[in-house]
């Protein structure tokens, strides 16, 4: 199959990032994958066909040496994300400071390192967000705020960028680890009758990255089942 098409995919290791990669390479686009999970990211390059990128996301100058090696390109994921959970008042400020610079510095640089390229082609950036840019629970600070962070950017670079279509996606619950752990009470909880598949963001990744979805740019799409529309009230 020739593959004429190229995407670059960050987090591709495990979970979202990986089944994005794996439907991109399925439906005839060749894929970089990016981690730096490097046993991890090696295992899934070679079950699902992509090309393995190792790089840290926090350290701008691996970011930049990884984006020199993409000669051609017509979509950017910015799927991979770093999570730390604590109370704020006590939270270490390195923490905070490696969720931003994976989660939202690491989109910014590799966008722009990326957007020559992207303009040539008339390609796309696709940011994997969160419904945690919109609503919380305690203890998610820095993860909440980086992604927040990231839609407010995507409109951003969309203006920037442009004619270079830039959206975002807010998952919501998606199991891909353990989905043998889920209750029927958790599928009810969803307006959708299920918890999220990874395969629903793949779904939405590929129409966003595809001429079908031409004329949309700076857009935030929740896949979330419904939930962030639903009305709870204690019982």
């Amino acid at each position: 199959m020739e593959r004429t098409k190229t995407a670059l995919v960050t987090g591709a290791a495990q979970g979202i990032g990986r089944v994005i990669a794996r439907l991109f390479v399925q439906r005839g686009w060749e894929v970089f994958g990016l981690d730096c999970d490097a046993e991890n990211l090696a295992s899934a390059a070679s079950a699902e066909g992509f090309e393995p990128i190792v790089c840290d996301l926090a350290d701008p100058e691996a970011v930049e040496k990884a984006a020199e090696g993409i000669v051609s390109l017509d979509l950017l994921v910015n799927n991979a994300a770093y999570s730390a959970q604590g109370d704020p008042r006590i939270l270490p400020l390195a923490e905070w400071n490696r969720v931003l610079a994976v989660n939202l510095s690491a989109p910014f640089l590799l966008s722009r390192l990326l957007a020559d390229k992207l303009t040539l082609k008339k390609g796309s950036i696709v940011n994997i967000a969160s419904t945690r840019a919109l609503m919380s629970e305690p203890f998610t600070e820095a993860y909440s705020a980086s992604k927040g962070g990231l839609l407010s950017l995507t409109h951003a670079l969309a203006m920037s960028l442009s004619p270079v279509r830039v959206n975002a996606i807010s998952p919501g619950w998606i199991e891909h680890a353990h989905p043998g752990s889920l209750r029927q009470i958790d599928h009810d909880f969803h307006p959708s009758g299920r918890v999220g598949r990874a395969e629903d963001i793949a779904e939405m990744a590929w129409f966003l990255g595809n001429q079908q979805s031409g004329f949309i740019t700076g857009q935030n799409f929740v896949v979330d089942g419904g939930v962030t529309k639903k009305m709870v009230y204690p019982e």
